[in-house]
């Protein structure tokens, strides 16, 4: 159970965290080749914990399932294609190190090299995606008292951290490619409760050097939880927390999708009114939804995004992936 007090320590907590039920490693990035052409990605490893490890535990004995995700948006081709995977956690399937960055699943993997930056490499029918990832920050750690809470009930909460400036340079489906990534880390044993039907969030990558991260939690009657959370994150590292009531986020345009007949939001505006910020953040293509019957059997909308608007009174623009569950039917944790 994810409590207050929690201290993180790095390099360690980027391993895993087998004492807690739930963690997930979640990649997403904006890149571009140098003849131009555009490219969002996703790569998600998560390891969902089925019993206690045992003391005299083996390395056969269940503990663990990893599903991970890996998904490319094409936008010279206007087409966004998603991968799944689902298995059992073992040395030779999919695991996780404890104490460092190495996570796999099949030929799937997040690995730390030996200067200290990491590797991400997701190969799958069409799409390939081999980069380095070299953060210009330090872990920004969300919530307050090292908690994101989810509910206002004790225990209904998590750890969470995002490297939220991470600058990828690699290859993808054969090119060589430029960009930045940003990578979010999260680890508790608790799942959303009866009233709460999902989730949106926002990772914001700003031009000025300026990261934002929202996450509104959607109570089954529509509105916003009271523990729907934010953070800024200043040019120099600062993180700075967000209370519900410190931002909003309104709806602009909607969704049907043709594959699981949810309809989502596909274009925000978010604001800060204290901090004088207003951005309007839009998909670079609305079809973005993964329909995941052969992982968690989660259907959700993850989304590469452009984003455009004033940050204190200045014009700004940036990235930002956009994730939204819970529109199809409410959210439960596999």
């Amino acid at each position: 159970m994810a409590v207050p007090g929690y201290e993180f320590a790095f390099p360690r907590d980027h391993g895993a965290h087998p004492e807690y039920r739930t963690e997930w490693w979640y990649y997403t990035g904006h890149l571009r080749t140098e003849s131009g052409r555009r490219y969002g990605f996703e790569v998600t490893f998560f390891r969902v914990g089925v019993q206690e490890p045992a003391t005299n535990a083996t390395r056969w004995d269940l503990n663990a399932i990893m599903p991970a995700h890996f998904a490319v948006t094409d936008v010279e081709a206007k087409d966004f294609r998603y991968y799944e995977k689902l298995n059992r956690a073992s040395p030779f399937t999919a695991d996780a190190a404890v104490g460092r960055l190495d996570v796999f699943n099949e030929s799937w993997r997040a690995m730390t090299n030996p200067d200290g930056s990491w590797r991400l490499i997701a190969r799958q029918g069409k799409d390939a995606l081999d980069v380095t990832l070299r953060t210009r920050k330090a872990p920004a750690v969300h919530g307050e008292d090292g908690v994101s809470v989810k509910a206002p009930v004790a225990g209904y909460a998590s750890h969470y951290y995002s490297m939220t400036r991470l600058e990828a340079s690699g290859t993808i489906n054969g090119q060589r490619a430029t960009g930045q990534a940003w990578m979010d880390h999260e680890f508790g044993s608790s799942a959303l409760r009866e009233n709460q039907q999902g989730w949106d969030w926002f990772s914001i990558q700003l031009e000025n050097d300026m990261e934002l991260m929202l996450y509104i939690i959607r109570r089954t009657d529509g509105s916003p939880d009271v523990t729907s959370s934010g953070s800024l994150v200043t040019s120099d590292g600062r993180v700075i927390h967000l209370k519900r009531e410190q931002f909003r986020v309104t709806p602009l345009a909607k969704w049907k999708s043709p594959k699981s007949g949810a309809t989502y939001p596909v274009a925000w505006r978010v604001e800060l009114p204290t901090l004088n910020v207003s951005l309007t953040v839009r998909p670079l293509m609305n079809a973005q939804e993964l329909v995941t019957h052969g992982s968690t059997n989660i259907t959700y909308w993850e989304g590469a995004c452009d984003v455009s608007g004033t940050f204190a009174g200045t014009g700004v623009r940036g990235e930002a992936y956009v994730e939204m569950t819970g529109y199809d039917k409410a959210f439960r944790a596999p």
